[in-house]
């Protein structure tokens, strides 16, 4: 019996460490330990662009059509776009086509929706947009990010060689156990590039793949308030997120001031465009007037925004250094 004992710790020992392995896996590691970006500079576009959004809520209805508003207003008439989206879904979920999508019939009500495989498959966009669920370091763990996302690039490059990539970074809910801004600063590296990105990066026969980094835009317009104490409109970051129907601050959804932050980050990555000056009074997906940020505010946004595209490796952007 004795031995028997010991080969049963043996082995709770071993699958304790196997455990711990895979949990350490998804924490932060060093950029340069693990990828080697293929992300190249990109010409700029040369007229307006087809996009496919694949995701989740954070993604959203309103954000693509302030897109496309942004995109009209800078002179270039045609933008067009689709999308599908659940709650909460990550990418392995949109691979399958049986498999049960959160807030699927509800998110996909509206007249861009489009049935991801048949719109990836078509060939018909110059770009697709890609984001994973979060919880990230659940969505690694358990849902296969990296792989998944290399299928969907996959499938879209084969059916549109020349078809632009990218990976939309978002943020993680500001109830997290860790600090909301440490978080904005570690993840993109350690987890979107290092987890999500890493396995297209390192297919060499998939082309390049570029990035949309939100949540670093979040971070540093973050900053920019506190640091100012507030602008107009906007006391504190917090202004950017939605508020339940009890009055509290919903953690991770943004409103109509967030969306518009985020759309002027696709934009100017989509099209190699500064920001400034760029109309902020725009319209939500379905045609009503969106909530707009005081001149003081939007004026930030657009500087912060072109700051950290100009700043930021692998948008697709000329770059000064790929560091």
């Amino acid at each position: 019996m004795k031995h028997y004992a010991v080969w049963a710790l043996v082995a709770i020992l071993a699958l304790s460490g196997a455990v711990a392995a895979l949990h350490r896996d998804a924490r932060p590691r060093a950029d340069e330990q693990i990828i080697t970006p293929n992300a190249p500079a990109l010409a700029p576009p040369e007229g307006a662009l087809q996009v496919y959004h694949l995701g989740h809520s954070l993604v959203g209805r309103d954000m693509p059509a302030m897109v496309r508003q942004l995109a009209e207003a800078a002179g270039i008439p045609g933008h067009g776009y689709h999308s599908q989206l659940g709650w909460g879904t990550p990418l392995r979920a949109h691979w399958y086509p049986d498999a049960e999508i959160a807030g699927f019939e509800r998110e996909n009500d509206h007249p861009q929706f489009r049935l991801a495989h048949e719109a990836i498959d078509s060939g018909d966009y110059d770009a697709v947009v890609l984001t994973e669920m979060v919880e990230l370091r659940d969505a690694i763990e358990y849902h296969d990010s990296g792989t998944y996302f290399r299928e969907w690039a996959r499938a879209a490059r084969q059916a549109r060689p020349g078809v632009r990539l990218y990976l939309y970074e978002t943020w993680h809910p500001r109830d997290d156990q860790d600090e909301w801004l440490a978080r904005l600063d570690s993840d993109p590296v350690a987890l979107w590039k290092g987890h999500v990105l890493a396995p297209s990066w390192a297919d060499d026969a998939l082309g390049p793949v570029h990035l949309i980094p939100a949540g670093r835009v979040m971070a540093a317009f973050t900053r920019a308030v506190r640091d100012r104490g507030g602008v107009d409109g906007l006391a504190d970051e917090t202004g950017l997120f939605q508020r339940n129907d009890d009055g509290t601050l919903d953690t991770i959804h943004i409103n109509d001031l967030g969306n518009y932050l985020v759309a002027l980050t696709h934009f100017a990555v989509l099209y190699h465009r500064p920001v400034q000056g760029l109309p902020h009074a725009l319209r939500r997906a379905d045609g009503t007037r969106a909530d707009a940020p005081s001149d003081e505010a939007a004026q930030l946004m657009q500087e912060v925004v072109w700051d950290v595209i100009r700043d930021t490796p692998f948008t697709g952007l000329a770059q000064e250094s790929d560091g």
